[in-house]
């Protein structure tokens, strides 16, 4: 079997050890220790175990703006944007669930060069989804009695909690999971005309 490249090993490694015992309690020895690579291999990849954390994160908000961005160019319509745009975040914890858990648990302790970074993305996430609420309201797809800010950060609490409960080998794949959630956000903030939009059966579950 072939070995993987030392940076995928390293953050790997990273992830399970922030994860369980906490970024101050990790050594860098500990990491290339168990990570099966060297010193040179780790500085090789990374400036320091600060830069090793800022990867972390940037990784996983990179992904999760790059979709929202293909979801919004890709589709015409405010509520197939978001449609898009929740399932893909959403499915985003299949592959990222540990650099979502380090973030939460470590990130106040990257330094203000890499955390100003990450919050700038963070934001730049956080106007999308506003945007795509404000658009939906005003082109009578959405109901204009939600506010925007409430319903955008609403879907923001309910998606981003996933990462505590989610389990590959849970009730529910990650692709499920992102269909109900998508169809419990698009029946609140659809109107009733938009509902019964032909076009618009797919965003919901249809019982057996």
């Amino acid at each position: 079997m072939k070995k993987k490249p030392t940076k995928e090993r390293i953050i790997e490694t990273a992830l399970l050890l922030f994860e369980e015992n906490g970024y101050h309690a990790v050594t860098v020895d500990r990491i290339v220790k168990e990570s099966g690579s060297s010193k040179g291999g780790f500085y090789h990849n990374f400036k320091s175990k600060d830069e090793l954390l800022y990867t972390v994160h940037d990784s996983f908000i990179t992904y999760i703006l790059d979709k929202a961005e293909d979801a919004y160019n890709r589709y015409s319509t405010p509520a197939e944007r978001l449609y898009e745009t929740i399932r893909s975040f959403v499915m985003m914890f299949e592959l990222y669930r540990p650099h979502v858990t380090v973030f939460y648990q470590e990130s106040l302790y990257l330094n203000k060069e890499y955390f100003d970074t990450i919050k700038l993305k963070r934001r730049r996430y956080k106007n999308m989804m506003f945007r795509l609420v404000e658009e939906g309201i005003a082109c009578g797809e959405f109901r204009k009695e939600i506010p925007v800010p409430i319903t955008s950060m609403a879907i923001f609490g309910m998606t981003n909690w996933t990462y505590k409960w989610y389990k590959e080998t849970g009730q529910y794949s990650i692709q499920e999971i992102a269909n109900i959630y998508a169809d419990l956000v698009m029946n609140a903030v659809l109107t009733k005309e938009a509902r019964l939009k032909q076009e618009y059966m797919r965003f919901f579950l249809r019982s057996e």
